[in-house]
């Protein structure tokens, strides 16, 4: 098997005991790292320090992972303006705080016979909130109910071109 050392320096090709011999004069503890190459490739550590680093690595990057939620805003087919605005708000705020919404649009009693409006209130719903989402899945309608997922926007970093200084001579 090969052996790196603890500093990453190759102590070159040697078999199972020599290294393990090794490994055990300095104190450390040797950790096969490439079971798949030809031939294994093995180093010289402190096992028990190599995993507390992992799993600290580990714990950071779960830190730093977005959890994103589905929220769902329920709109009835005919709405009043000051209703519509206070859900178009909802949705807004959903939307800037990075989770994803999902509009839905029930249609009770009669209503079921002018499902048109039901698209023309999704496309305005769409409309209102294009400047903080992006529609993932178009309306469609279900049953009753019709529905519809918008996704936060992605933000594109806005590169500034410097302009260079003109030169005196």
């Amino acid at each position: 098997m090969r052996v790196v050392g603890p500093d990453g320096e190759q102590l070159g090709i040697m078999d199972k005991n020599a290294a393990l011999d090794l490994a055990y004069d300095r104190g450390l503890d040797l950790v096969e790292i490439a079971p798949g190459a030809t031939p294994p490739v093995c180093r010289i550590m402190d096992y028990g320090k190599f995993r507390y680093e992992k799993e600290k690595k580990q714990r950071e990057s779960r830190k730093k992972q977005v959890v994103v939620e589905l929220k769902e805003i329920k709109f009835s087919c005919n709405i009043g303006i000051h209703d519509f605005n206070t859900k178009i708000n909802h949705g807004n705020r959903f939307l800037k705080e990075g989770n994803k919404v999902k509009v839905t649009i029930k249609f009770s009693g009669r209503e079921m016979t002018q499902t048109d409006n039901g698209y023309v209130l999704m496309d305005k719903i769409a409309a209102a909130l294009e400047e903080v989402g992006t529609v993932e899945k178009k309306p469609s309608l279900d049953g009753r109910f019709m529905t519809m997922f918008l996704g936060p926007k992605k933000e594109t970093p806005v590169k500034t071109k410097e302009k260079a200084e003109p030169k005196e001579d």
